[in-house]
């Protein structure tokens, strides 16, 4: 079992430098989406924040059912931090939201508490 990790470690090195970079991005991705993150989504009006969301594991990219072009717009779960304290309370609800790519000024990052 010793002689196996590390061997399995230079296979998976070798398979990575072997991926373009985009090929990279795409399997990060994938481990990030599948692992899931505490990503907090900001929506600004001007340089004043309006809307918090919290506990958001992805925002998607919508698609057109017909065509599968992407859209315009973003979406995603997760919970409206009405006090803005990075915690989900009991008063706070899981919602689905969506945001325009165009004219949504907004920050997505990984929840830092």
């Amino acid at each position: 079992m010793k002689k196996i990790i590390p061997t399995l470690a230079i296979v998976i090195s070798v398979f990575f430098t072997g991926c373009t970079q985009e090929t990279q991005n795409k399997i990060g991705r994938s481990i990030q989406n599948w692992t899931g993150t505490n990503g907090v989504l900001d929506i600004y009006a001007g340089n004043k924040l309006v809307k918090r969301f919290i506990g958001i594991d992805k925002v998607s990219t919508a698609y057109g059912t017909n065509d599968s072009k992407p859209r315009p717009y973003r979406y995603g779960y997760g919970y409206i931090d009405l006090n803005r304290n990075f915690k989900i309370d009991s008063n706070e609800k899981k919602v689905y939201f969506e945001f325009s790519d165009y004219s949504t000024s907004y920050i997505f990052y990984e929840n830092p508490y």
